[in-house]
């Protein structure tokens, strides 16, 4: 006779909790454990290309910002290159960007920020050339599984009419939650502003990646 199956229980889940912080962003969590903390500055004085700011929130279904919000972003440089081995362009690298960042949203406002410079375009898949854009991944709890997206340039609109990732998305409404609006300068510095949808109307596309 057939042996019968024996079926097991998934195993719980946990999402993202207070903890997350400690561990990943140990400053804003009030704790001094690591001689080199990741950081949400990811250009210094001598890094080449516009320098900007990032600002935004990351909001539920309600509307409602979560201010225990985790997100890590990575890009190229300005000349559009990635600070990879896998990217091999004949492209420079800039000695003084890593290309890399994380930042907690704020506890009591709920905005994240960071400082970078605008990325250039870059050559994806098959040669063709993607729209200047950072990626983004973001994590909280509630959260199972850490969200993936883009984040494009209102000022960019011809480079994003033509870029493969974005006409990869049908309706083309869906396309502007990847589209960070350009603000005033602060500082020196151009501001765009980026909130993050997890769920509703205008929720933001996320990536299978």
């Amino acid at each position: 006779m057939p042996q019968s199956l024996t079926y097991l229980q998934e195993t719980a889940s946990q999402t993202a909790g207070p903890y997350v912080h400690i561990g990943l962003a140990p400053h804003q969590a009030g704790f001094d454990i690591f001689q080199h903390n990741f950081s949400n500055l990811l250009a210094g004085p001598q890094t080449k290309g516009e320098h900007i700011v990032i600002e935004g929130r990351v909001l539920d279904g309600t509307g409602s910002s979560l201010n225990d919000a985790l997100l890590e972003i990575w890009q190229a440089n300005a000349a559009g290159r990635y600070n990879h081995p896998a990217d091999t362009q004949n492209k420079p690298l800039d000695a003084d960007f890593r290309g890399w960042g994380r930042t907690g949203a704020d506890f009591d406002t709920g905005i994240y920020r960071f400082e970078t410079i605008k990325p250039g375009p870059v050559v994806g898949r098959h040669g063709k050339m993607m729209a200047p854009h950072i990626n983004f991944w973001i994590v909280a709890r509630g959260i199972n599984i850490g969200l993936s997206t883009r984040m494009y340039f209102s000022d960019e609109d011809a480079a994003n009419a033509a870029d493969p990732v974005l006409n990869l998305i049908e309706l083309k409404v869906r396309r502007k939650t990847l589209i960070a609006q350009r603000g005033e300068k602060k500082d020196g510095k151009t501001v765009y502003h980026f909130d993050i949808v997890l769920q509703g109307d205008n929720e933001t596309v996320f990536f299978d990646v």
